[in-house]
């Protein structure tokens, strides 16, 4: 244990009976007398002052005479002084000490049972534990990105072995042979889950994993390799322990990851090529190419034309940009490391251009691809994607408000996806790859659209839902993704942790606050269920798992970020204004 560590230990060594470390209580922002949420339009911003770090440093930094500048150790790259992150907590929100709401104890309770041992050492959480249903199916696996708000939960514990022995094993899974059929996957692929299985005979735990010849739709995931990276670095964060990030074998895990995502091919985007249910939305929502020009003008005259998931979807390209910066900072300057970061360093500032000028969308941007003209050529084009106005949706005129923004679903040639993604936005603010403005704006949309967005159950994954003739079409009938319910237009409770930091990051604790209090006003009654249906979350999700891991989690997380800012550290990232584009558009952005 490092010296810094111990003395945190020793200055916060006061636990109570589960075992939980107490936070000072002048920390403390959650059920503060200051925090009336009546009153919420008339709160001011609160400003949270944030020190630098090395990755927060400009991108421009890393390159000096044309080449990469000489670093420190990765050592340099954590200045965390023990466990702090690099947010610095707001003493002045509130006065009262953290008062545990009943369930949280609870909650402590359901994820310490979901955690699966092998050979002795905590290795990882199952993905639920409902005793309750008949087939367990892979609920019983360690899901990679199911694991992250239980792994935040545990760091923001101090529990920090559970999380290490994960990254290790599921970098020791990455080495294995991937083969679906007879086709070999990429190097770098990272298991989607794995489960442990215990020989009685032999007395031993072996592991087996799954890249995706299991899963439905046998689909590879393309999102855990980045939740990998994005995890390694709040380990460190948390830990201060610079050695498992300097280890030879977690450099060469993040260099494979990048050889798969860095490629160069036929593509002329930055943005990431992803196919149907290779992230957390793992079933077909998704738009498909029309086959006739019938169906095709029947589509465009119902305006059903959506994209989905399939080509460029928000959430891959959020948390794709925000692995390329965690992996910039923990990259070791080596012969190796180099090459990676000058390729990270051109992709970055590629990536960020294209998102914030193709997929951000406002009042003002939406009029002006309402009046888009088509088959513009040359490098004067402004519908660069040959967009066709009258594809665009009816209900977005009605949900885009005056004052506020988003990440629009995806964008490609001749389809642009306007449905909003609570995944993909909030990692976009958490990374930075949005700007303080687009922050602001996106958390200005669901302030004013509370309704639609967050509802009786936080979090909408998707909105609107797909129905009718376009359900059919772009989701194959999918009984499990009919309308309002699973991934179209469901409500998931693990988002919830994803929110809280947003709004903490843009100075708005005071809505996570009314969104945990939803949550607790129900999770706890109703199983800790995965998900929820219905327009406002009202319902249990007809297909949910109870005692779903990652909805206890990320409860747990939310509460403990709330009532410590300074854990946001582990997951954010400050912005980078050398990737910063000379883009002005509607005043939603600065009202």
């Amino acid at each position: 244990m490092p010296p810094s560590r111990m003395v945190e230990v020793v200055e916060n060594g006061r636990r109570d009976a589960m075992g939980l470390r107490k936070v000072d209580s002048r920390a403390s922002i959650t059920e503060a007398d200051d925090l009336d949420l009546a009153r919420l339009p008339d709160r001011p911003r609160i400003k949270i002052e944030r020190k630098r770090s090395f990755d927060e440093r400009s991108l421009s930094e890393h390159l000096a005479g044309g080449s990469l500048r000489q670093v420190d150790s990765v050592e340099s790259i954590f200045s965390l002084g023990g466990l702090r992150s690099v947010l610095d907590s707001p003493s002045s929100l509130g006065h009262h000490s953290f008062e545990p709401h009943p369930m949280f104890a609870e909650a402590w309770d359901a994820l310490r049972k979901s955690i699966v041992l092998f050979r002795g050492q905590p290795v990882g959480t199952i993905a639920a534990l409902d005793h309750a249903s008949e087939e367990v199916l892979n609920y019983d696996q360690v899901f990679v990105r199911d694991f992250v708000p239980s792994a935040m939960a545990f760091l923001m514990n101090g529990e920090n072995d559970i999380v290490k022995n994960f990254l290790l094993k599921t970098l020791h899974l990455q080495g294995w042979e991937k083969r679906i059929d007879r086709f070999k996957l990429g190097e770098g692929v990272m298991p989607a889950s794995f489960k442990v299985r215990h020989d009685p005979i032999r007395k031993n735990d072996n592991l087996t994993a799954d890249f995706g010849e299991s899963a439905i739709g046998r689909v590879a995931p393309v999102d855990s390799g980045f939740w990998w990276i994005i995890l390694l670095r709040a380990y460190t964060k948390a830990t201060g322990d610079m050695t498992l990030a300097e280890s030879p074998e977690c450099q060469r895990g993040m260099r494979l990851i990048l050889a798969l995502c860095l490629s160069e091919g036929f593509e002329t985007f930055p943005t990431l090529l992803c196919a149907d249910g290779c992230s957390m939305i793992d079933r077909r929502m998704v738009g498909q190419t029309f086959d006739s020009a019938s169906l095709y003008c029947r589509a465009l005259l119902t305006k059903s034309i959506s994209q989905g998931v399939y080509g460029y979807p928000i959430e891959i390209q959020a948390l794709f940009f925000m692995s390329l910066r965690c992996a910039l900072s923990m990259l070791k300057q080596d012969s190796e490391g180099k090459e990676f970061i000058e390729r990270i360093v051109k992709r970055l500032h590629a990536l960020s251009y294209h998102m914030r000028n193709y997929f951000w969308l406002d009042f003002q941007q939406l009029n002006v691809i309402y009046r888009y003209k088509t088959e513009e050529y040359s490098h004067t084009a402004v519908n660069k994607f040959n967009v066709i106005p009258d594809s665009i949706p009816d209900w977005i005129f009605d949900f885009m408000p005056n004052r506020g923004g988003y990440f629009i679903g995806n964008v490609s040639p001749a389809r642009m996806d306007f449905r909003w993604f609570a995944l993909g936005n909030c990692i976009a603010i958490l990374s930075s790859l949005a700007t303080p403005e687009q922050s602001a704006a996106i958390m200005d949309l669901l302030e004013e659209r509370w309704e639609e967005l967050i509802g009786e159950m936080p979090l909408k994954i998707a909105y609107p839902a797909l129905e009718g003739h376009e359900w059919r079409i772009v989701t194959g009938c999918d009984p499990k993704n009919t309308r309002w319910s699973y991934h179209n237009g469901g409500s998931w409770p693990v988002l919830l942790w994803l929110f809280t930091a947003a709004c903490i990051k843009t100075g708005r604790p005071q809505i996570a606050q009314r969104a945990i209090d939803l949550a607790e006003s129900r999770l706890s009654k109703d199983g800790w269920p995965e998900y929820y249906d219905g327009k406002t979350g009202r319902y249990v999700g007809k297909q949910a798992r109870k005692f779903q891991t990652w909805s206890i989690a990320g409860y747990l997380v939310a509460k403990m970020m709330l009532e410590d800012p300074s854990h946001l550290g582990m997951i954010s990232l400050e912005e980078d204004r050398a990737m910063k584009p000379p883009v002005k558009r509607s005043a939603s952005w600065t009202i």
